[in-house]
């Protein structure tokens, strides 16, 4: 499964130039067990026996993959969290947990997370519509075959209180250098989080912000149906992609020589750099993305940059290049991996699918 990144980075989808993905993700847990924080590894282990059961009989859900996350060797495991199929909690955790990956890489189903099941359907774009539609069916699916906790006043019950509800989460990744150039960010962000909505980094929760992508995604759980969150966070959405529009417009007429500039050298640095590191590729593939939804870079793709973007990150480049190297050395094999895939010279028995 490590070939190739997943469906929702290799495919487009609406405003895919400002919005990488969107996520659903919902919190489950199951009636007779206690909540994690309170249950022994005998009790997790039962679990994930009785989820293993209930998954083998979801059609959906029959081409996946299942990883024992305490057992995969870890930068494997690695690799997963780079490409945000696992939580960092739940990878840094040393009890029983494994986690279910369709082959296309857009559901994952975390056991033993915060909560007991955590599953996610991601898409391309600004993909909700196609991702809670999917993630519905599993949800009905698997609540055929695993009692679910769940409260006639309150809805899902959840370890987490944020998460009590619905226990959804809808989120995007997207890409806001315009706003940042332009440092209208702050003012922007400060009013996405008024409204019940919060920013975070790259990884989600806990995760620093870098080369402008920044993760949107409800607060609220509880009071509003699935289908009101949904839409509260792709009006929102709509509205940063629009400020994000004008904001590159401004740039274009007012400094475009310098925006220009700025873009060209920092593709010629991915095409020519003979070391490079892992923040460095994620900040000049911003700059390039740019310049790709501007229509100044024209031989290169979206899909090209995203497959860059994820498997020159650490874990997933040893995996390309199937063996463990020091720091030092991956910086010189992710520069050799870049100019590869920009010059579209591949290494023999490497993937051509991005």
């Amino acid at each position: 499964m490590f070939e190739n990144i997943g469906d929702w980075l290799c495919k487009e989808g609406e405003f895919s130039d400002i919005v990488l993905s969107s996520r659903i993700r919902l919190a489950r847990n199951i009636k007779g067990f206690p909540f994690a924080i309170k249950m022994k590894d005998k009790d997790r282990e039962e679990l994930l026996e009785i989820v293993k059961k209930a998954v083998e009989k979801v059609d959906i859900l029959r081409e996946r993959e299942y990883i024992d996350i305490s057992k995969i060797d870890p930068v494997k495991a690695q690799a997963l969290l780079e490409r945000h199929l696992v939580s960092p909690d739940f990878l840094s955790a040393r009890h029983p947990r494994g986690v279910f990956v369709s082959k296309d890489q857009t559901i994952s189903l975390m056991v033993n997370e915060e909560d007991h099941l955590r599953f996610s359907v991601f898409a391309p774009g600004l993909g909700f519509d196609v991702a809670y539609k999917k993630i519905n069916e599993i949800d009905d699916e698997l609540n055929k075959y695993l009692n679910y906790a769940f409260s006639k006043r309150l809805g899902y019950l959840t370890a987490c209180p944020t998460n009590v509800g619905t226990g959804l989460r809808a989120s995007v990744l997207i890409h806001l250098p315009g706003l940042v150039l332009t440092k209208e960010i702050e003012k922007v962000l400060k009013g996405v989080m008024q409204v019940g909505l919060s920013v975070r980094g790259i990884y989600g929760e806990g995760t620093e912000t870098r080369g402008h992508f920044f993760q949107i995604a409800n607060q609220v759980t509880l009071g509003l149906s699935e289908t009101e969150i949904i839409e509260n966070i792709k009006g929102m959405v709509v509205q940063l992609v629009t400020l994000e529009r004008k904001a590159r417009d401004f740039f274009m007429e007012k400094a475009k020589v310098e925006l220009e500039d700025k873009i060209y050298r920092s593709y010629a640095i991915l095409r020519n750099a003979r070391v490079i590191t892992s923040e460095e590729v994620i900040n000049l593939t911003s700059a390039v993305r740019l310049g790709i939804g501007l229509g100044i870079i024209k031989d290169i793709n979206l899909r090209t940059l995203n497959g860059i973007l994820i498997l020159s990150q650490p874990a997933n480049l040893q995996l390309y290049y199937k063996r463990v190297m020091s720091p030092q050395e991956r910086d010189v094999k992710r520069a050799e991996f870049i100019r590869e895939r920009l010059n579209h010279r591949y290494k023999k028995g490497g993937s051509h699918e991005i």
